[in-house]
């Protein structure tokens, strides 16, 4: 026997239960059509900052497509292919910017100071557990393209995986042997100073590794790591440090790049205000209907490199909550401290690619960007955006008015992480004057 029930319009058949199985089933058709309803009003009052914001700007917005095929439509593969270069050590990142560089960031005898008094107040007799320890600070270069990322994962091929799996050979016995008895690889333990996603390179990337073996030395470790992925990963430096040293933690600063390839086609329209003034060009456009739709909406694909700086230009000395600027992070991070972040310097200029065989130089636009910390993927959506907003024509304080959005829509999709460089990490405080691009 069939029991039909009607609510509304619709019929729902039930095959017949008893009598309490049946209450319960009309309780769940009751409470889903419920949330339904509460999800469709709160969808309708809900106001949600999108790509086409009002902010004021002399054109139209990309859509998150457009700007996705706009910066995804690039000959990535210079700048996979410069980067490599500069890991393998046969050209430097100094060559993009002509005379000026910046200083050595080392800082290797930093933290081995760090807890000078701490350790002189332990006779070196008494040294044990641990105290003990040796402590070792390890900079790495290695090729984003040729990583799935830094954090090691299950069957991917991941720079910390590697670095511990050389480290193995340096562990303590006891941990060799606890290892052993879990039935697990023996491996070094690699902290890092920051992760960096699949196709990031790192240049002067920093982690630590600590041991109680005696007979360590930082040749050794440095010739072990460098066997390991030859060409792709390489040791710029190892040294021993203090065991209070964190690479995460007691960083007061990252240093990264963005290396934007710019087309043949490619012309700085900007005039004095930076605004784009040529509609009728378009970098990377794939499909007649595509054009049609942009002209029809008035949109700008040529931008201005002096304008992205000056929108950069606006984040520097200021304490801001990135969290619109973020990807990939959890909903109770969204708000807080934990979202804020300290601009030091925010600047673009443009560049010419060299390469290592004195081919053709490419044109690019290169972002160099630094702060106390960064979100996950924001430099990749600063860069998008940025450069979102400069073909737009908006004002220079758009980024600053972007923080304000209610959804994280409202900014543009990631950047390529083909273009983006952790260049190096400070353990001192910053220093404006020691940057690549110092342009105003």
């Amino acid at each position: 026997m069939l029991s039909v029930y009607t609510v509304g319009v619709a019929k729902h058949i039930f095959i017949s239960f008893p009598r309490n199985h049946q209450n319960r089933l009309k309780k769940s058709l009751f409470l889903c059509m419920s949330m339904n309803n509460q999800r469709e009003v709160q969808s309708e009052t809900e106001s949600h900052v999108h790509y086409n914001h009002t902010d004021p700007s002399k054109y139209a917005r990309w859509t998150a497509r457009e700007s996705f095929q706009f910066m995804y439509a690039r000959p990535w593969q210079i700048v996979n292919d410069f980067y490599l270069d500069i890991v393998r050590a046969n050209l430097s990142l100094s060559l993009l910017f002509g005379p000026q560089t910046i200083l050595d960031h080392n800082d290797t005898g930093i933290a081995a100071l760090s807890d000078q008094t701490e350790l002189e107040s332990v006779a070196s007799e008494d040294r044990s557990g641990r105290w003990a320890r040796t402590t070792f600070k390890i900079i790495l270069s290695y090729h984003g393209g040729s990583f799935d990322g830094w954090q090691k994962q299950p069957g991917l091929n991941t720079v910390q995986s590697i670095v511990e799996v050389s480290l193995g050979k340096f562990v303590d016995e006891k941990k060799t042997q606890l290892l052993k008895d879990k039935g697990l690889p023996i491996e070094g333990c690699a902290v890092v100073a920051g992760r960096t996603d699949k196709g990031v390179t790192g240049l002067q990337q920093v982690c630590s590794f600590y041991t109680w073996k005696k007979d360590v030395k930082p040749r050794d470790i440095e010739d072990a790591i460098n066997q390991a992925a030859v060409g792709k990963l390489r040791v710029v430096s190892v040294s021993e440090v203090s065991r209070v040293f964190h690479p995460n933690f007691s960083a007061k600063w990252r240093r990264y790049l963005y290396i934007f390839p710019l087309t043949d086609g490619y012309r700085d329209q900007g005039n004095d205000n930076g605004e784009s003034c040529d509609i009728s060009r378009y970098n990377e456009i794939h499909d007649s209907s595509s054009k049609d739709e942009i002209e029809n909406q008035e949109k700008s694909y040529v931008f201005s490199v002096s304008k992205v700086n000056r929108l950069l230009q606006k984040l520097e000395g200021k304490l801001l909550s990135y969290k619109m600027f973020a990807r990939d992070t959890k909903a109770s991070r969204n708000d807080g401290p934990p979202t804020e972040c300290f601009v030091y310097h925010a600047r673009a200029m443009e560049v010419k690619l060299p390469t290592a065989d004195c081919g053709e130089e490419t044109k690019a636009m290169c972002v160099e960007l630094v702060a106390n910390r960064f979100l996950r993927k924001m430099v990749r959506v600063l860069v998008a955006t940025s450069i979102r907003e400069a073909a737009a024509g908006a004002e220079d304080d758009a980024l600053i008015k972007l923080m304000d959005a209610t959804c994280r829509r409202a900014t543009a999709p990631p950047a390529p992480p083909d273009g983006l460089c952790l260049v190096d990490v400070g353990y001192t405080e910053f220093d404006p004057q020691k940057c690549f691009i110092l342009i105003e």
